[in-house]
């Protein structure tokens, strides 16, 4: 049973998704296949607000804040690339596993956590200069949302 998934209709809400492609097929260690990625993230960007991402070789983490439903943010990014990717690269199969999981991130703390856990996996990747993620992808990213800044203390 897939767990339920919480409806983010413009509440300003902050999440933190994951999906991975299908039967964990690293795809995405071709870098025409990434770079077909990043021009989805770019086309959809009006729909959201992009913290921070990266691409792994099976699977992709996304830090956003959705200007519609989370389910809308994920069907048009994992559609738009399936779409995308089986005309450009003649891809008979499926591309990604059904459903994706998500986090709704609470305060600082838990910004602060989701980055570094981004960053921890670009890391593990040991390839300088990896451009497939938020601080090299090319892609405009969003400020951290302003209820999750940090309280200034007033002395």
């Amino acid at each position: 049973m897939r767990p339920t998934h919480e409806p983010a209709r413009n509440n300003g809400q902050t999440y933190f998704v994951t999906f991975q492609t299908a039967q964990r097929r690293p795809l995405f260690r071709h870098e025409r296949w990434a770079n077909a990625f990043l021009e989805i993230l770019k086309r959809y960007s009006e729909e959201y607000g992009l913290h921070d991402f990266v691409i792994m070789p099976d699977h992709v983490h996304l830090l956003v804040s959705p200007n519609c439903p989370l389910e809308r943010i994920v069907q048009l990014i994992k559609g738009g690339y399936s779409f995308t990717a089986k005309r450009a690269f003649q891809w008979k199969g499926d591309i990604w596993q059904a459903g994706f999981t998500d986090h709704r991130i609470r305060d600082e703390a838990d910004w602060v956590e989701h980055l570094a856990y981004i960053e921890k996996n670009v890391v593990s990747l040991r390839l300088p200069d990896y451009k497939f993620c938020g601080k090299a992808g090319g892609i405009a990213l969003s400020p951290i949302p302003p209820r999750l800044k940090p309280q200034s203390s007033s002395l």
